[in-house]
């Protein structure tokens, strides 16, 4: 049996309006299913945990944007159910890492008959990320698009992603960088004035920015990118690079990769994991992520 995880008010709505297309198709396709609607944060990983114990199910499909998929695959993460994704959310970065159709039945018929493979996912602190995580100006307008009314109204339009642009303008006066000490696989760099460091298991974050254009899911390999030592105008012009992966290239932006990480900063950072807030830096504890080679099924 194929088993649905609707997050019905993803989106501002649309994973339920997503959910009924898929249902009207599943229905003419005569495909055995069942449905269970999320109610609120983490529901959908102890609903994902549970259906990982069942012998009948044959994949765990999640309707809804990134924080549905971050949260099913900590339920299904080591067991043999794959995970789907058919993507109704703001960002849907997952979705554009894995080339996963933005057509709802193009989307589904992925999830139905595609070939079940492994992919790596990585956890920080414990919890399990599949997308990118976050240190810093990010995890901060992450934090601040999240809790805003102006993501709501540009969801109606189906323009969700565009919230974490007006996000990052509102912050980009708030901010104060850090300095960043960052333990790569027992190499050590330490960087001044850090604005970001983002850890990336795919490439793609915030809606659509390309942080680490190299990021591969199965490459065994985390990514990190960090934006340091430049001033808030420089950042400004440096923005609109992000979209297209070409930031790389500036002096201002250090690409690193590894399997284990362990970061500390002077002082507190907000910190996200796939859009999802998970605190602060620790203070003296470092903040360690490693990745886990082929943790997760997919479909």
């Amino acid at each position: 049996m194929i088993c649905f995880i609707v997050n019905g008010v993803s989106g501002n709505g649309r994973g339920h309006r997503v959910w009924k297309h898929v249902e009207r198709l599943l229905l003419e396709k005569q495909v055995d299913y069942d449905v269970v609607f999320t109610e609120g944060p983490k529901h959908a990983t102890h609903i994902a945990r549970e259906l990982a114990q069942q012998k009948n199910v044959r994949a765990v499909i999640a309707i809804g944007g990134d924080g549905t998929v971050n949260e099913v695959a900590n339920g299904l993460a080591g067991s043999e159910i794959p995970l789907g994704s058919i993507p109704a959310g703001s960002g849907n970065d997952f979705a554009k890492g894995l080339q996963i159709p933005k057509q709802i039945d193009q989307a589904l018929e992925r999830a139905l008959s595609g070939e079940k493979r492994k992919i790596d996912i990585a956890s920080i602190n414990h919890e399990i990320f599949v997308i990118v995580a976050g240190i810093g100006f990010d995890a901060q307008v992450a934090k601040a698009t999240n809790q805003s009314r102006y993501k709501k109204w540009l969801n109606l339009f189906r323009l969700g992603s565009v919230s974490y642009v007006v996000g990052f303008f509102k912050e980009l006066f708030r901010f104060r960088p850090a300095e960043v000490r960052l333990v790569i696989d027992e190499r050590e760099h330490t960087f001044k004035d850090v604005w970001l460091v983002a850890v990336a298991n795919t490439p793609y974050y915030g809606g659509g920015m390309m942080i680490c254009p190299q990021a591969k899911c199965d490459d065994g390999l985390l990514h990190a990118c960090i934006v340091h030592g430049i001033s808030r105008w420089k950042l400004l012009t440096l923005f609109p690079r992000v979209f297209f992966g070409t930031h790389i290239y500036h002096r201002a932006v250090t690409i690193v990769t590894g399997q284990r990480f362990k970061i500390t900063s002077s002082i507190p950072l907000t910190v996200h994991g796939d859009g999802e807030i998970l605190g602060e830096t620790p203070g003296e504890t470092p903040l360690e992520l490693s990745i886990k080679q082929e943790g997760l099924y997919i479909v």
